[in-house]
């Protein structure tokens, strides 16, 4: 149906009754209703074929007969080859069917993706802490060092920085508010996880949270007993994503996502260093100012304890 059509399938019916009921003609009718006559007549006879029934649709303009429609027992050889997993060419060699035909039958039957023969994924388990400092998701980003801008920048692969290494990125995200903070270190190894690790709690005490509990992936630094002991110091319970299952510390890889594409290659810098100088103004701009889509567009300082000096950063 049209967007300027007169007639709705309630309104056909509505006027077909009218018109059988009142006795009226045709040119009545039509005028009322706004339509031609032969409109009239048309949805007149539908209506007595089907009893005056509340709604007339549209009818299907598949035909009533069609000649060169494969039989249902080739579509049912089709289906049960394709759930073997068989792709179009090695059914075509099997079946008289064209690569077309083949299409659509597949097509009808949701399964014209070899994709569609996978078992259904588990649900997407979602959850949130209720108060923040309650979980604070910690990950590492490696990002490459450079004294010049490299491809990314350039679009010249020429350009190179050899020997420049790496550098580590560490980011931690509160569960509840998604405060977000990050730090650059020379290594993942376990010193500089431990200076990340106190920095962030020093961090969250800066905007009145009391970090509870850490969710880490399994990386060796974090299964160290030297973190096991900072973790006891600081009086933070530890825990651990399920093997092979980095969707559980899905906050810290989404927030990695974010900072890389916004922080890390938004620009063109001039050196790593130069990339690093532009860490602390992002942070303030993701935490106070950027609009997060789990906070109904608002940022994360929102959900912060309302003292002083959090107001003041939200209005800087």
């Amino acid at each position: 149906m049209h967007a300027n059509a007169k007639l709705t399938p309630l309104t056909r019916a509505q006027m077909a009754l009218a018109h059988h009921q009142l006795s009226l003609s045709l040119r009545t009718t039509a005028t009322a209703y706004g339509v031609c006559e032969r409109t009239v007549r048309r949805w007149l006879a539908r209506a007595k074929a089907q009893n005056f029934p509340l709604r007339l649709d549209d009818r299907s303009s598949t035909p009533h007969r069609q000649s060169r429609k494969i039989s249902s027992q080739l579509e049912a050889q089709i289906l049960v080859l394709r759930r073997q997993r068989r792709s179009y060419a090695q059914i075509m060699m099997v079946l008289p069917v064209s690569k077309a035909t083949l299409s659509r039958v597949l097509r009808r039957a949701h399964l014209n993706r070899l994709s569609s023969l996978e078992p259904p994924k588990p649900p997407v388990i979602r959850y949130e802490r209720d108060h923040p400092g309650e979980l604070l998701h910690l990950d590492i980003k490696k990002l490459g060092r450079f004294a010049r801008p490299g491809v990314r920048a350039t679009g010249d692969r020429t350009v190179r920085n050899p020997g420049a290494g790496v550098e580590s990125l560490h980011v931690a995200i509160d569960d509840h508010s998604r405060l977000a903070f990050a730090c650059l270190l020379p290594d993942e190894k376990v010193p500089s996880v431990l200076i990340a690790l106190d920095q962030a709690v020093r961090f969250y005490h800066a905007h009145g949270i009391k970090i509870q509990r850490l969710l880490t992936d399994r990386g060796s630094t974090y299964r160290s007993r030297l973190f096991a002991a900072s973790c006891h110091e600081l009086g933070l319970k530890h825990s651990f994503t399920k093997p092979y299952r980095p969707q559980t510390n899905g906050k810290a890889e989404r927030f990695i996502q974010t900072i890389t594409r916004e922080w890390a290659y938004a620009r063109p810098y001039k050196s790593s260093n130069h990339r690093a100088t532009f860490l602390p103004h992002y942070l303030h701009d993701y935490n106070f100012h950027r609009p997060h889509s789990a906070l109904n567009s608002l940022p994360p300082s929102s959900r912060l304890p309302k003292t002083a000096d959090n107001v003041s950063r939200y209005n800087s």
